[in-house]
């Protein structure tokens, strides 16, 4: 049995805060202990209570020792696309999306993206991610394969889309069923890894193609869902066009019974009353993608509205669309967006969103999300002096909401010290640090 205990500055949530004052919602101790054993952390107390149980530990002191961070969305297969310039959804994906993803039919390529990849989230804080594949099922071996080599607890699928893009990334009903039964069976539950069926946008996928994904939910409970919702105008009208006797957008995927507290829905920026009132009867999450919203100009995500009818809600970097890997720039531009709604979102529940709030969107609380016994010791350290300018600042910080909301808006990779997996380190192992 491997043992390892670590000590500095611990914060981790018990429900999600409600005001900045909210000491309740979390956890806090200013000189901290965590024991982890075998990949799971066993205790978290105050260094006091810690220390008799041995000398080796590795000290963290000044920085927050907090759970890995979560990402709800994002494409593995467009790391390569990022910062490519265009005025929409649709124009972004036509010109350049669907371009890149092609290159994954090519031998090899899948395998060295997916590398670069996981560097890039282990470098940023995250020990969790969410990620569509290529609609080529070597995309998806070479997905999870890496997370297994790494001991990530990651999730992801097989993009399913059988019109509406190039011929070349094109399956069909049949195929596209055929193909994500077989990567289920290889890969949900196999290491720390959990598939999602992952049919793209209504856009992209035939009515016999969604009765097909309807028929994969129906056989494998135990897998999620993920798809697009209601991300840009033009995308809604041409949805609505295609599926005219839907009642809206909402309505396409819940006449397919793709619908659950497993199904998590990319952006959800316009819903009408009735789509919001069906997603919280469902328990389907909506995902807060922005940076990604704000890059294409898609529109601005309300928080405020979805939460007061008990709509559940995740936090995402979207890679491609999005522009950063950092949860720490997700919750700064997501900030902003709701600065510009007149919802002030304070720096607790940024960090609740991006941790607990995520893993309970998964369901997966009591798993990942918190530094708790029982739950894996995926873990980040983060410095809130990490640049010259942040260090600064940070000689004037008086609290602990000061400086979360400095590493939220002022932090990036350079902010983030350490990272755990399943107790060992893993940024400090990466090359050329």
């Amino acid at each position: 049995m491997s043992q390892t205990i670590l000590r500095g500055r611990v914060l981790t949530f018990v429900s999600e805060p409600q005001a900045i004052d909210d000491v309740a919602s979390y956890r806090y101790y200013e000189d901290g202990g965590v024991v982890i054993l075998d990949g799971k952390i066993i205790a978290v107390e105050p260094w006091s209570a810690i220390a008799p149980l041995g000398a080796d530990y590795i000290d963290h002191r000044p920085h927050l020792i907090l759970p890995g961070f979560i990402d709800m969305h994002l494409h593995y297969v467009q790391s390569q696309m990022i910062a490519s310039y265009a005025g929409s959804l649709l124009e972004w994906l036509n010109t350049y999306t669907f371009v890149e993803e092609q290159k994954f039919s090519q031998q090899g390529h899948a395998g060295s993206v997916a590398s670069a990849f996981y560097d890039e989230l282990i470098r940023n804080g995250t020990t969790t991610a969410v990620a569509y594949c290529s609609s080529h099922p070597r995309s998806v071996d070479a997905y999870f394969a890496e997370a297994e080599q790494r001991n990530m607890l990651m999730l992801g699928g097989k993009v399913m889309m059988d019109r509406n893009a190039p011929d070349a990334l094109c399956d069909t009903a049949q195929s596209s069923y055929d193909d994500t039964k077989e990567l289920i069976a290889r890969w949900h539950g196999r290491g720390r890894g959990l598939y999602a069926i992952s049919p793209r946008f209504a856009i992209t996928s035939t009515p016999g193609q969604l009765e097909a994904a309807q028929a994969l939910v129906a056989e494998h409970p135990e897998a999620y869902v993920q798809t697009h919702l209601s991300e840009n105008d033009a995308e809604i009208s041409y949805s609505m066009e295609l599926y005219p006797d839907a009642p809206d957008y909402t309505g396409i995927y819940e006449n397919y019974g793709l619908l659950g507290p497993k199904t998590l829905l990319g952006h959800c920026i316009h819903l009408n009353h009735r789509e919001t009132g069906v997603l919280a009867e469902t328990g389907s999450v909506a995902v807060f993608c922005p940076t990604s919203n704000l890059f294409l100009g898609s529109g601005l995500f309300d928080r405020e509205r979805l939460v007061k009818h008990g709509v559940r809600i995740g936090l995402a970097t979207d890679i491609g669309g999005g522009t950063s890997y950092s949860m720490l720039r997700t919750m700064d531009e997501g900030y902003k967006i709701l600065q510009l709604r007149g919802q002030r979102l304070n720096p607790f529940a940024s960090f609740y969103m991006a941790t607990l709030g995520n893993a309970r969107s998964l369901s997966l609380d009591g798993t990942i999300g918190a530094v708790a016994p029982g739950n894996a010791a995926d873990l980040v350290v983060l410095n809130a002096a990490a640049t010259p300018a942040m260090a600064l600042r940070m000689a004037t910080v008086n609290s602990l909401a000061e400086e979360l909301f400095l590493l939220q808006t002022m932090g990036d990779d350079r902010s983030v010290a350490e990272v755990y997996v399943a107790g060992a380190r893993a940024k400090s192992t990466l090359g050329g640090l």
